[in-house]
């Protein structure tokens, strides 16, 4: 099915393009006359003019996903919109008490970067930045100050500037940073005008990086073990699947250890889940220490009492060294019985690892012989007498190890079920119970690598919470302009006399994406929600909604090594709200998208 593109409005309300309106004119006055057919004066043309700049800064803002976007498209807008030489954005570094620049737009001096490693300036230099009194104002500063000794005036000179406007970004009711903007000698000076324009194009800018960090606390949450704050299975294996990649191409030496924390089971029963919550936390504090010693591993709880280290480009003696420290210090930990530890490396003799799960199950058989063993050393597959019996055992794990030890990525290992309300559009509930549904049904065997499978998991749940009308799953191939409906479902009929013949069109739908520009959008990894009724739609696309019966739709996409996607969310009436939840279908997409890739059906 197919939509208009959805944009954010200053107040952070999605609102679509208004559509034919030129880049470059003031919306409204394409013709350069006002309503009695003369000229405007000065001064409306003006305010025009930055209107039109404030609304190509939301709609702008509005694709991007990203801090790195969020500034890129920031410091150019604002530049053309203030008419200044220079744009830069800056964030207030609290820990280390410097404002850091993130980027510079425009006409570079000499040492300037347009996207600088260590440009920093303390805090301290610019007191007006931390006075609560001067919110949410700008000011500015010229190089004729009789305080020529103030570090702006002093940076304004150096770099052969006249003036500057420096207006405070807000994010959350604190100072995040800033919008600074200079001027040369001959363009008009900064005056009370230019403040209030910066003003407000800061406090765009604070909604677009509000936007961007939402989007990427979601998307932490999707990666991210909430109890212990370290990695979760969904980010090692995409993780694992991309070290294997490399392992393979280049030779790149791959290890994990495995470990299993002992007597958690017995402390939970005999103390309460409390006191085993807080010995996983200790115990991954140790995890995340020993996984420093070897720059660039990824610690991660696998689920229950289950941890893993991911480790690239080291040897194994290396990775097992580490092993053994992480084994006296979880000896030593308060109220713990240490670990069984088990650790698999490519560069030992386990035979060829083609694939994430034959590492997971050599790591996984190592550990299962250190737990049955109570040993308090790891145990390292390949390092036996031959036939070395960790990697035997590790041959058919799922015919050797019993169920309650069987490998990690096993679908009976902690696969939790989301328990609650039979529809809930809350984002952290809706996000837990889809990336259940797709922790207790995917791993294991093929089907992280079905892309169009674990797609319909994460279509089918989230329309179902929503209580939604129906879902579409789409495709584009690489370098493709067309998109093709490749499965979907109906999960009732609406009232619409149209909706069942949209219901047997859509099997067969194609479309060319150069003519739903946020279908194509959303296939490049964005996402959008839209309602019927909304000011500014397609007369067609609000045809569709209204034959189809639908209320609104939310709608997100991505792509792997497969091509692009599209994932399309239908709602009524009767279905739950579906405002504010496009960046929740994004990370869910983005989720299923790790890992293998396969082609549609």
């Amino acid at each position: 099915m197919r939509k208009v593109v959805a944009r954010a409005d200053p107040h952070g309300h999605e609102r679509p393009d208004p559509g034919g309106q030129p880049s470059g004119e003031p919306a409204g006055n394409s013709a350069g006359k006002n309503g009695s057919g003369s000229a405007p004066p000065p001064g409306g043309r003006d305010a025009a003019r930055r209107l039109h700049a404030v609304m190509e800064l939301a709609k702008a803002l509005a694709t991007a996903h990203t801090l790195t976007d969020v500034v890129r498209i920031s410091a150019g807008q604002a530049r053309v919109a203030m008419d200044a030489a220079l744009a830069s954005i800056s964030v207030w570094e609290r820990d280390s008490g410097h404002l850091r620049v993130l980027i510079n737009d425009g006409d570079l001096a000499d040492g300037e970067e347009a996207l600088p490693h260590a440009e920093m300036y303390a805090v301290t230099d610019f007191p007006e930045i931390i006075a609560p009194a001067t919110w949410p104002t700008a000011w500015s500063n010229t190089v004729d100050e009789r305080d020529s000794e103030h570090e702006r005036v002093v940076a304004l000179r150096r770099r052969g500037r006249h003036g500057c406007m420096v207006a405070p970004i807000m994010v959350e009711g604190r100072v995040w940073g800033e919008l600074y903007l200079a001027r040369h000698a001959e363009q008009p000076r900064f005056d009370s005008v230019d403040a209030e324009f910066a003003a407000v194009l800061a406090a765009q800018i604070s909604a677009g990086l509000a936007q961007a960090e939402h989007y990427q606390r979601i998307e932490k949450l999707a990666f991210t073990d909430p109890l212990t704050g370290l990695a979760n299975r969904r980010a090692i294996d995409a993780r694992l699947d991309a070290a294997i990649t490399r392992h393979y191409r280049e030779g790149t030496v791959v290890s994990l250890i495995v470990c299993d924390v002992n007597g958690l089971k017995r402390l939970n029963d005999e103390r309460g889940h409390d006191v085993g919550d807080r010995l996983l936390e200790r115990f991954a504090d140790q995890l995340s220490a020993c996984s420093a010693m070897l720059p660039g591993s990824m610690a991660a709880r696998l689920g229950g009492d289950e941890f893993c280290v991911l480790v690239e480009g080291f040897s194994p003696d290396e990775v097992v060294a580490v092993a053994e420290e992480l084994c006296r210090r979880a000896l030593r930990m308060h109220d713990g019985e240490g670990v069984a530890c088990g650790v698999a490396s490519t560069g030992d003799p386990v035979g060829p690892v083609t694939s994430a799960d034959r590492l997971f199950r050599l790591a996984d058989a190592a550990q299962y012989r250190a737990k049955g063993s109570r040993a308090i050393h790891p145990v390292v597959a390949g390092r036996g007498q031959p036939p070395d019996p960790t990697v035997s055992l590790a041959v058919d794990d799922d015919a050797v190890l019993p169920a309650d030890s069987a490998p990690a990525g096993r679908p009976h290992r902690d696969r939790r079920r989301f328990r609650g309300a039979l529809h809930n559009a809350e984002p952290g509930r809706l996000l837990a119970a889809v990336l259940g549904a797709l922790d207790e049904r995917v791993p294991g065997r093929v089907h992280r690598a079905d892309t169009l499978g674990r797609l319909e998991i994460v279509a089918d749940t989230f329309a179902r919470m929503l209580d939604g009308v129906s879902w579409w799953i789409s495709y584009v191939p690489p370098q493709g302009r067309s998109l093709r409906t490749v499965r979907y479902s109906i999960h009732r009929m609406t009232g619409s006399p149209g909706a069942a013949r949209a219901r047997y069109e859509a099997g067969t739908a194609e479309y060319d994406l150069s003519a739903y520009p946020a279908a194509a959008e959303a296939v490049q990894g964005g996402g959008f929600v839209q309602e019927v009724g909304d000011a500014g739609n397609d007369p067609a696309e609000e045809d569709l909604l209204l034959v189809g019966g639908y209320k609104a739709m939310v709608v997100a996409g991505g792509t792997n090594a497969a091509g692009g996607w599209l994932v399309e969310i239908f709602t009524d009436e009767l279905s739950l709200s579906a405002q504010g939840l496009a960046p929740v279908l994004r990370a869910l997409v983005a989720v299923a998208l790790t890992g293998g890739a396969s082609l549609p059906e």
